[in-house]
C-alpha cells in the first residue's frame, strides 16, 4: 500500500514538473534604423559600432541570465521618409526588444508622429537630434539635450567677456525652441543674439548664412547644425574673412570636421560635447571603453565621440535588460527604465524616471588647437 502511495506521489511530483514552464535564454534584437550612408554615415556607422563592443564582450562573457544580444542595423541615409519605413520593416523582419541609435530632428520628430513606438510598445534608447524635443513616452536619450548645451556654451563665452553672439541653425519644426532656448540662455548670460542665420533642414546649403554673419559680425557664432553643414560653414565663412569664434553643439562631429577642414581653419573651433573623450582615460567608462577597442581586432570605424555615445546606449540597454531578470520583453523595458534614476556608468551617471526621459547632464567643450588636435 505504501509503494503504491510513493508511486503515486513520485508520478504525480514529475506530472506538476512537467507542467513547470522552462525559461529558455533568448537573444535579444536590439534594432537601429540610422544614416550608414550619406552626409552623416561617419556618425551612424561610428554609433553602431560603440554598442557592437559592448554587445560583443556581453556575449562572450555568457550574456545576461543567458541571454545574447544582436544588433541589426539599417540604412535611411538619413532620409525622413525612409527612417519610418525601414523602422517599419524591422520591426516586422527582425523582431526587436528595444530600439537604438537613430538620428536626425525630423526623422525622429516623424517616427514619434507615426505612432510606431507607441504602437509597438518598444522603447528607442539612444539618439541623436539637433532640437531641443519635448519628453515623449517610449524616448529615452542617454546624453545631454540641446538646452544643457547651449546653456554651457553661452556661459562659457560669457567668463571670457564675448557678449554679442550669432546663431546657425537648421530650419524645422523645432526652430521655434531653439531659438527661444538660445534667447533665454544669452539673456541670463547678459549677452545677446545679434544674427540668427538658417539652412536647409538635410542639406549643407549655408552660403546665405555666411553673407549674414559677414555683413553682421558677432563676436561668435553658435553652429546648431549637423557635421557637414558646419563643416561647410566653417570653411566658407573663414575663406570669406570671417573673424568671429566659432562654437558648435556636439552633432557636428569634430572628427569629421577635423577630417574635411585644414588645420588653420579648424584653430579654435570649440564643440560642446556630451560624453566623456574617447581619446582619453579620465574615469572607469573612459578606460573600460579604451581597453576593449585596444582588444578588438579589425574594427570597421575609428574612434570617436559617437562610437563612445553607442558604448554608453548599450551599456544601458545592457543593464535594463538585467534588471529583468529571467524575462525581459519590450513592455518591461520602459518601466525598467523610468526606474533607473542613477546608474553610474564610472564617472557618467545616467537616470531617468516618469516624465524625465533625458538621462545625463553632462557637457564639456573640446577646443581645436593650432595643430589640429583635440583638447579639453
Amino acid at each position: 500500500m505504501k509503494t503504491r502511495i510513493s508511486l503515486a506521489a513520485t508520478a504525480a511530483l514529475w506530472a506538476a514538473l512537467l507542467c513547470v514552464p522552462v525559461v529558455h535564454a533568448a537573444q535579444i534584437v536590439v534594432g537601429q534604423v540610422a544614416p550608414l550612408s550619406g552626409l552623416d554615415a561617419n556618425q551612424g556607422r561610428a554609433y553602431a559600432a560603440g554598442m557592437q563592443l559592448v554587445f560583443n564582450n556581453v556575449n562572450k562573457a555568457g550574456g545576461v541570465s543567458g541571454h545574447t544580444f544582436n544588433l541589426v542595423s539599417k540604412d535611411d541615409g538619413g532620409r525622413v521618409d525612409d527612417t519610418v519605413s525601414v523602422t517599419r520593416q524591422l520591426l516586422a523582419d527582425s523582431k526587436p526588444m528595444v530600439l537604438a541609435g537613430f538620428f536626425g530632428s525630423r526623422n525622429i520628430s516623424e517616427l514619434v508622429a507615426a505612432g510606431l513606438l507607441e504602437k509597438e510598445k518598444i522603447t528607442l534608447v539612444g539618439y541623436r537630434s539637433g532640437e531641443i524635443r519635448p519628453e515623449t513616452a517610449m524616448l529615452y536619450n542617454v546624453r545631454a539635450g540641446l538646452r544643457d548645451e547651449i546653456n554651457k556654451l553661452t556661459e562659457h563665452l560669457a567668463t571670457i567677456g564675448i557678449t554679442r553672439l550669432g546663431l546657425l541653425y537648421e530650419e524645422g519644426a523645432g526652430s521655434a525652441a531653439l531659438l527661444a532656448a538660445a534667447d533665454e540662455a544669452t539673456k541670463k548670460a547678459r549677452a545677446g543674439i545679434v544674427a540668427k542665420a538658417s539652412y536647409p533642414a538635410g542639406t549643407a546649403r549655408v552660403s546665405p548664412a555666411v553673407e549674414l554673419f559677414l555683413r553682421t559680425p558677432p563676436q561668435a557664432i553658435i553652429m546648431v547644425a549637423s557635421g557637414a553643414a558646419a563643416a561647410g560653414f566653417i570653411e566658407q565663412y573663414r575663406a570669406a574673412g570671417g573673424a568671429a569664434q566659432l562654437f558648435a553643439h556636439s552633432g557636428a562631429d569634430i572628427e569629421q570636421l577635423s577630417k574635411r577642414l585644414a588645420e588653420e581653419q579648424m584653430q579654435g573651433v570649440a564643440i560642446a560635447q556630451v560624453t566623456p573623450s574617447p581619446y582619453k582615460i579620465a574615469g572607469r567608462l573612459a578606460k573600460e571603453f579604451s581597453d576593449t577597442v585596444a582588444k578588438t581586432p579589425n574594427l570597421e570605424v575609428p574612434v570617436s565621440y559617437a562610437m563612445m555615445e553607442g558604448y554608453i546606449a548599450a551599456k544601458v540597454i545592457v543593464e535594463a535588460v538585467r534588471r529583468q531578470g529571467a524575462k525581459p520583453s519590450r513592455e518591461g523595458m520602459a518601466g525598467t527604465l523610468d526606474a533607473m534614476d542613477s546608474y553610474d556608468l564610472g564617472g557618467y551617471v545616467v537616470g531617468f524616471k516618469p516624465g524625465m526621459r533625458t538621462g545625463s547632464k553632462f557637457v564639456e567643450l573640446s577646443i581645436i588647437s593650432g595643430n589640429g588636435k583635440i583638447r579639453q
